[in-house]
Formats: structure tokens, sequence, C-alpha cells
């Protein structure tokens, strides 16, 4: 019996540490859906501050059937520029899947340079802070001291991100270097993760289709995504605003044969509030169904008390 139990439990361990690896793994392949229009500061630091004001964004993303272990995400962003060319950054991120708890914690610096007198301006951006990775052991039903969840280890360690941007009254040209420690010292921790994102780029183009108080935009967008141990990542789509940029449907179509489809309505001047949702890539659709995500910005600066 004592031999069973043994095996077991080794069995249930190496179960546990698969499925840590796989969590791990969709984390980097399905970012919050948020970076491709709402709040692109997330995939690239040179976004921060580049509208005017005091802007607080909100991200929560979970999968639709709630189970014991399912992932979760949040994320919170705050961003300010007082009208001069420093934007100014704070971002910090937190996931769990299962056991695993994922904490990102962020301070970004953009310097935004104007071009001409039409509001075109490239833009440079640096993020600087930690990550830490751990498994959650008060949340471990079984023996918290077997062998196999002690060889997960993943210390805390300093990370950060540098990207540019070019923007103008239409056109957005953006790319980004995310987890600087990989590129600057390719140590075993960051080498031995999984599908760990290395470069970002994006070119999107916004279309005035009318103007007024029935006013309608579109903006096409094309992401590029190149990520460690597995093929790059395209992501194509389109966000569509309407009345005067108050309401917005978007949906993007992502190379690993999975799709985003959202709306947003702007409450108020202060207030935007979207919706998403994501489906899975088809290699698991067939065992987990997809995710939802709320995202809610708010423009300090445009409070009225």
């Amino acid at each position: 019996m004592k031999k069973i139990l043994n095996i077991a439990g080794k069995s249930f361990s190496l179960l546990l540490i698969g499925i840590l690896a796989i969590t791990e793994a969709k984390a980097q392949l399905n970012p919050l859906s948020a970076i491709y229009f709402q709040n692109q500061y997330l995939a690239n630091p040179a976004m921060a501050g580049i509208e005017e004001g005091l802007l607080i964004d909100l991200a929560y993303r979970q999968q639709w059937s709630s189970m014991p272990g399912a992932p979760v995400t949040q994320s919170i962003t705050t961003t300010y520029n007082g009208g001069k060319r420093v934007g100014l950054g704070i971002s910090a991120f937190n996931e769990e899947a299962g056991l695993l708890k994922r904490t990102r914690v962020m301070g970004t610096y953009a310097y935004h340079l104007p071009l001409n007198g039409e509001g075109s301006k490239l833009s440079f951006g640096i993020s600087l802070g930690f990550m830490d990775q751990r498994i959650m052991n008060e949340n471990i039903d079984g023996n918290p001291n077997d062998n196999s969840l002690g060889n997960y280890r993943r210390d805390t360690y300093i990370d950060g991100d540098f990207g540019a941007a070019f923007t103008s009254k239409g056109l957005n040209v953006q790319m980004a270097l995310p987890n600087l420690k990989y590129v600057v010292k390719q140590d075993e921790q960051v080498n031995g993760a999984v599908d760990r994102a290395t470069f970002f780029s994006s070119v999107s183009y916004k279309f005035t289709l009318s103007e007024g108080e029935d006013g309608v935009g579109l903006e096409p967008k094309v992401c590029f995504r190149e990520v460690q141990n597995f093929k790059n990542l395209l992501d194509i789509g389109t966000n569509l605003t309407l009345a005067n940029n108050k309401v917005n449907v978007l949906g993007m179509y992502h190379s690993s044969r999975s799709a985003t489809i959202g709306m947003g309505v702007k409450c108020s001047p202060a207030l935007h509030i979207n919706g998403l949702y994501t489906s899975q890539s088809s290699e698991i659709r067939s065992f987990i169904n997809g995710n939802f995500e709320i995202n809610l910005k708010l423009n300090v600066s445009k409070l009225r008390l």
C-alpha cells in the first residue's frame, strides 16, 4: 500500500508540474486583449502618457466557465502626462492558474518628441521593475514537502521592457522588446521559461468615415509577436467606432487559430468600459473554453466633481 501511495504521489506531482508549464505558456500566447486598442501601454512602454491627463486602467480576465484552478488575471495601470513631453506610468499584473502565481510590477518613463504641429510624435519608453513567480503552497491539497514541487523554482528577478512608437493623426507604428532580462542576461531561469514573449510590433491606421455626433471611424491593425520556443504569431483585426467614439466594436483574429471579439461604451468623457471574449486556440479548444475580459478606463483629469 505504501508503495502504491508513493507512486500515486509522484504521478500527481508530475501532472501538477505539467499543468503549471502549460498555464505559463498559455499566459504568454494570450495576453490581455486590451493591448490592441484600449490600453496599448500594456504592450509598449512608449505608450505611457501618450494621452494627456491622469489615466487609470483596470482589467480582469477569467475563463468563461469557472472551475477550481482556472486562470484568473488582473491588471492595473496608471499613466500621467501633464501636457509636456514626458509620460510616466506604473503597471501591476497578477495571474493565478492552478497553484501558480505570477506577479509583475513595473515603473515606466516615456519621452514623446513632437515632429510637427499636426500631432505627429516619436515616442520612446523604458520600464523597470520585478517579476515574481511562485507556487501557492497554501492551496496544495496533498503533501507540500514533495520533492517534485520543490524542483519548481522561480526566483524573483529584476526585469524591464523597452519600446518605441510613431503616432500621428491616423498612423500608429509600434515596436517593443519585453522581458529585457532575456536579452541582457541569458540565464537558465529566463531561457528555461516556456514561450516567453521576446518581440512585439504593430501597425494601424485610423480612418475617419464621417464626422459630427454620428461620426464613424475604422482602425485596421496588424500585430506581430515573437515568442520563445514557439512559432511567431500574427494578430489581424479592426476597431469600429460609432457615435463620435462613444461606442466601439472590435474583432481580432490570431494565427494561433483563436479570435477576440468585443464591444465598448464611453459612459462619460471620463469613463470607458470594454467587454471582450477570446476563444481558445485550436489545440486546447476541446478541453477548455474561452476567456471573458472586462476593461475599465478612467480619465481622472476629466472627472466632474
